[in-house]
């Protein structure tokens, strides 16, 4: 008879939900305690959980002796990655990647289509009740239509925002670790994303990003936080970009260093940006970023989705399913990359 695979979550699901996971296998018995702390979760439980489903909570390695797969909520899990727990050679850890991509590639579009129409000066005028003159020339759209947007790491976000892109007929280069794979070996939801690199023009390492960044109208950048990518676009990189481009960050604060850019910005060395991560978040209010008028500031919500739950647990369903037949798991951390 197959052993009981003890799976704990501390979050909270719907009961369609839940019981999608419960439909996975009876080999599973699954427990909900919802905790912030790992000390609020009683120790018999811990001591029993082979799996654990968890926004932050890590238990110590001597409080969960028989865990081997910790799951995370989100794709960002830069927070975790010196938690004693993951340092455990038989914890296998594993992100979310892939369950925010629609939400997130679309929020990018929002961005792309709201600077290139400048939304920023029309929203102004609306408050001021104010009909320009010279409106033509002022709002003359750069449209993403023969344009050339530029996406700094292409994983389940990037490849989605290049899948739409595709239909408005911009030109796409990417950036990434490995730009001689082009394909896509990590979870992708049915319909969505770029499995086979079919919608990107060109790829570049990062060690080329200058190259890349300079054939750019818009930038996007969607990778996450690690040692190589801290401050990835320095006052070096922004120097190369067009006058008239524009930079979209729906990835991780800190990849943009925020003091070249808000210089930049001033200078009116690009055109403008659309920043949703910072390094110190709430972004305070004295940032000199709240008041750029060629800025639009968003609280870190790109990932946000009614449907994140559901997506969340086809993705975690899946990987059940792969854990109980001895597959390898979508999405597996790696510390040594920082993600």
């Amino acid at each position: 008879m197959p052993k009981t695979v003890e799976v704990l979550i501390t979050l909270s699901f719907d009961e369609p939900l839940l019981n999608q996971l419960i439909n996975v296998s009876p080999q599973l018995n699954i427990t909900v305690y919802k905790a912030r702390k790992p000390e609020e979760i009683p120790p018999e439980i811990l001591t029993r959980t082979e799996v654990l489903y968890t926004n932050r909570i890590l238990p110590l390695p001597e409080h969960a002796p028989n865990l081997r797969w910790i799951q995370f909520h989100w794709a960002g899990v830069d927070h975790a990655l010196d938690a004693p727990i993951l340092q455990v050679p038989e914890v296998v850890g594993t992100n979310l990647s892939g369950a925010s991509a629609s939400q997130m590639a679309e929020f990018a579009l929002t961005m792309l289509l709201s600077l290139g129409h400048h939304m920023p000066d029309l929203n102004s005028l609306q408050k001021q009740a104010e009909w320009p003159a010279e409106r033509w020339e002022r709002f003359t759209p750069l449209e993403l239509r023969d344009s050339t947007v530029g996406i700094i790491g292409y994983g389940s976000v990037g490849r989605q925002i290049a899948r739409l892109l595709n239909g408005f007929g911009a030109k796409v280069l990417a950036a990434k670790r490995d730009a001689m794979h082009p394909e896509d070996n990590g979870y992708i939801p049915e319909g969505i994303g770029d499995p086979n690199g079919d919608y990107v023009h060109r790829l570049y390492p990062i060690q080329a990003l200058h190259s890349m960044l300079k054939e750019c109208d818009y930038v996007v950048v969607t990778t996450p936080l690690t040692p190589e990518t801290h401050n990835l676009l320095g006052p070096a990189e922004l120097a190369v970009l067009k006058p008239t481009a524009y930079l979209v960050d729906i990835g991780r604060g800190g990849v943009v260093e925020q003091a070249s850019l808000i210089t930049a910005l001033r200078e009116h060395k690009i055109a403008g940006a659309a920043l949703d991560v910072f390094p110190e978040e709430p972004l305070p209010a004295d940032n000199p970023l709240w008041k750029l008028p060629n800025v639009i500031l968003s609280p870190h919500i790109a990932g946000y989705s009614s449907a994140y739950d559901a997506r969340a647990v086809a993705l975690f369903a899946e990987n059940l399913t792969r854990y109980l037949a001895g597959l390898p798991l979508y999405n597996q951390i790696d510390i040594s990359k920082g993600y």
